[in-house]
This record gives structure tokens, sequence and C-alpha cells, in this order.
């Protein structure tokens, strides 16, 4: 088997060819039926005396647009979409395996009861809340800055959890934990606090709803070991590819979006062994003298 997989098309059938419990770990972090266009544009600037933005003491710059990344995110049924998938993936997920379902408050609730009909109560292990700052705020009602991560393993009395291998955060209050404790950080509890992909900084490809490396991260290395097969079947930008090839595991990608395998085929331009279905990379992977920018490293770096 390859390092990755890509495969470009409905995510469905997909699925329904692969075998039985041949999956470590899913993430997916699906259209979150919001019944907008989702919708991201690249800008870079320049300086210029007649620019329309100003910077660092007082530097004019210009604007310059680069393209725009975008998809319809709306189903007249959201839930009927949903189901066959996630029996799926329920199906593929091996004995030992773990589901991170990534959703927003507007659906959450709904989604929480159809994967309690598919795994069962008993396998419900976590609701992850990802709290953000980022963006404009509403003066009609509190403003909504997180995301929900439902997880979900397939048997409640064994599951991968490698608690001593997640990356442990500073303490709020460092004086009351004392020095030792201070230094050694704590364990992240179900409440994450981090920033969304910046649209400014190097970790962005311009694709909209592109997730973190830091909390893909964080879930692969908690949630699988070396060599799984780590999924997403709503890959968008490739982040899930990118990190577990990074933490030494192999995965698999699907997307029916023709601009993400664009983006995918960009961002692993630097991995030979990556398997594209029904979709040709090669007029879209970067240069040689580009590669690295979104590519993926095996030794962890942010590339």
């Amino acid at each position: 088997m390859s390092v990755g997989t890509v495969y470009f098309g409905d995510n469905l059938p997909v699925l329904r060819e692969m075998a039985d419990e041949s999956v470590a770990l899913i993430y997916i972090d699906p259209p979150f039926n919001t019944g907008k266009v989702q919708a991201r544009t690249q800008i870079s600037t320049v300086r210029s005396l007649r620019g329309d933005r100003t910077g660092f003491k007082g530097r004019r710059y210009e604007t310059r647009k680069l393209g725009t990344k975008a998809f319809h995110d709306f189903f007249d049924d959201y839930l009927a979409f949903l189901e066959p998938r996630l029996i799926e993936a329920y199906r593929v997920l091996r004995a030992n395996g773990t589901l991170y379902f990534h959703i927003d408050y507007r659906e959450v609730h709904y989604c929480k009861v159809l994967l309690d009909q598919i795994f069962g109560r008993e396998s419900f292990l976590n609701e992850i809340i990802w709290a953000y700052d980022y963006g404009a705020r509403t003066k009609k009602k509190w403003p909504p800055k997180h995301d929900n991560i439902l997880v979900y393993v397939k048997d409640s009395s064994d599951y991968v959890f490698n608690v001593d291998e997640i990356e442990r955060i500073p303490y709020m209050a460092p004086g009351l934990v004392g020095r030792e404790k201070a230094a050694n950080g704590k364990l992240p509890t179900d409440t994450w606090w981090h920033t969304i992909v910046s649209p400014t900084g190097k970790e962005k490809t311009g694709y909209p709803t592109q997730k973190p490396i830091g909390i893909i991260k964080r879930i692969i290395t908690a949630s699988s070991n070396r060599n799984d097969v780590v999924m997403d079947f709503f890959a968008g930008s490739g982040t899930v590819g990118q990190v577990a090839y990074r933490l030494g595991r192999r995965f698999i990608l699907v997307d029916d979006n023709e601009e993400a395998l664009r983006v995918m085929a960009h961002r692993f331009s630097n991995v030979d062994d990556v398997e594209f279905v029904g979709f040709d990379p090669r007029p879209f992977k970067a240069p040689a003298s580009q590669r690295g920018l979104f590519s993926a490293t095996a030794d962890g770096g942010v590339a």
C-alpha cells in the first residue's frame, strides 16, 4: 500500500468498496449545512504609495487578489445525506477504531442522535469544544466562536488513546500548581483553545474551512499509532493526510470538489508515494523551486 491514496469523487462508493475494519481512525469535517457558499479569497500585499491598506509605521500597501476557492454548503436533508456514509464509516473502522466527527452548533445535536443510533450511546467518548477568537462578532446574540467535535469509539472497552504522547499545554495559573507541575504543563481537557488558520500565515492553502495542523495533530497523535491507516472522506485541503504523513501514518482522503484535489496535489508535491485516483495531479504540483510551501514533511516541521 502507498503511504497515501487520494480519491476524486463521491465518498459513498469509495467507502462501500473498502474492506471491513481496515481503518484505525476516521476524522471527518463534513459540510456544516450553513446554506451558504463557503469561499476564501487569497491576497498578497506589496508596498505602494497609492495602496489601499495601512501597515506598520503607516506604510501603504496595495492589495492584489490571487484567486478564490469555494464550494456550496447546502443539503435538503442533511441527516439523510450523512447516514449512509456514517454507517459505512462504522463498518470500515477497526474493532478498536475511533471516529472524530467535526460539526458546528447548528447541526451537532441532530448529528449526535444519529451517531448514537449507529455506534450506540455507550460508544460516545467525548464532545470536544474547539474554541477560537477570530473574525466578525454579531451584536444580536452571543457571538458563536466554537466548533463541536463528537468522538465515538467502536468498542468502549478497547480503543486507542495515547495519553502519554499528547503534547501538554501551559497551566492558565502556573503559580497555583507549583514549579514542577508548571514546567511539565497539563493534559488538554475537552475544551481546546486554538486559533483558526491565519489568512496570512504559512499554513494557509487558500481552501475555505481549512483546519489547523495543531488540531489535527492532537487527534491523530492521541487516537492512532505509527503505520495505522487514517481516513478523511471530506478531505478538503488535505490537512489530515499531511499530518498523518508527518506522524508516520498512512492515509486515505476523498473529496468530490476538483478545487480540493488541486490543493492536495500542490500540497503533496514533495511526497512521491501518494496515489491519486480519478485525478491527474501533475499539472497542479508546485514547481521544484517552490516545493515545501504546502507540502508534507516527514520530520513534522512546518512546511
